[in-house]
């Protein structure tokens, strides 16, 4: 990755957090306990997860700057996991400060993080990657569960983030990314998605390769399975 793409990815995702932080601000304790869109976690497990899943990137920055190549998540799944459960029944107001504050502590160590840090190592929970490569997962994150959280007002007619909100640049990017991601999953020949697949939008075709959008016709991507 050169360094052009560092910085798409960089502003990409600070964009990204502005538009979550502007969309928790006020929540209330009821709308946090509510369910999201991801089957068995609530508005509250989303948010926990995204503060987490940040802190995770600060720690694998950091590590690197130590010289040192770590595991993105103390404790591995089984620690995602059960900081992510012990934070979702927080109050609204801990939870949309925790969201905000780790944010804010992830753009603030990409500010300070040197060449040796964006060249240095992480190791995720599907394997090692280079850490120039988290920002654009980090921008994944922040984009694709920003919509898992649903309507959070409850207002008549407010449907939330959506597919057709995401950055036009950003659905581009995900598209040609899991677009080869699928292909690569398939039988030798077969590289096209199917023809149902590419009759819809360019957002809805990466909600259905990101599993967040049924299709008439069309079974699950599996890009993820």
């Amino acid at each position: 990755m050169n360094s052009r793409e560092l910085d798409r990815d960089l502003a990409g995702c600070v964009a990204s957090h502005r538009r979550l932080n502007e969309a928790v601000a006020g929540l209330t304790d009821s709308v946090v306990r509510q369910p999201s869109l991801l089957p068995g976690w609530s508005v509250g497990h989303v948010l926990t997860h995204l503060a987490r899943n940040a802190d995770s990137h600060v720690r694998m920055l950091q590590g690197a700057e130590r010289g040192e190549v770590l595991t993105q998540y103390e404790g591995g799944a089984e620690g995602r996991q059960a900081d992510i459960e012990a934070g979702a029944g927080r109050s609204a107001d801990e939870i949309v400060a925790d969201v905000r504050e780790s944010n804010d502590r992830l753009e603030q160590t990409w500010v300070a993080t040197t060449e040796k840090g964006w060249l240095g190592r992480g190791i995720a929970l599907r394997g090692e990657l280079p850490n120039v490569a988290l920002p654009y997962r980090r921008w994944v994150e922040s984009e694709v569960h920003h919509i898992d959280l649903g309507v959070l007002t409850g207002d008549e007619g407010d449907t939330g983030y959506t597919l057709d909100d995401l950055p036009g640049e950003f659905v581009g990017l995900e598209l040609r990314r899991l677009t080869a991601s699928w292909a690569s999953r398939q039988p030798m020949g077969l590289t096209d998605l199917p023809e149902a697949a590419l009759r819809l939008i360019a957002s809805d075709r990466l909600g259905w390769l990101l599993g967040r959008l049924n299709v008439d016709g069309l079974g699950p991507a599996g890009v993820f399975g």
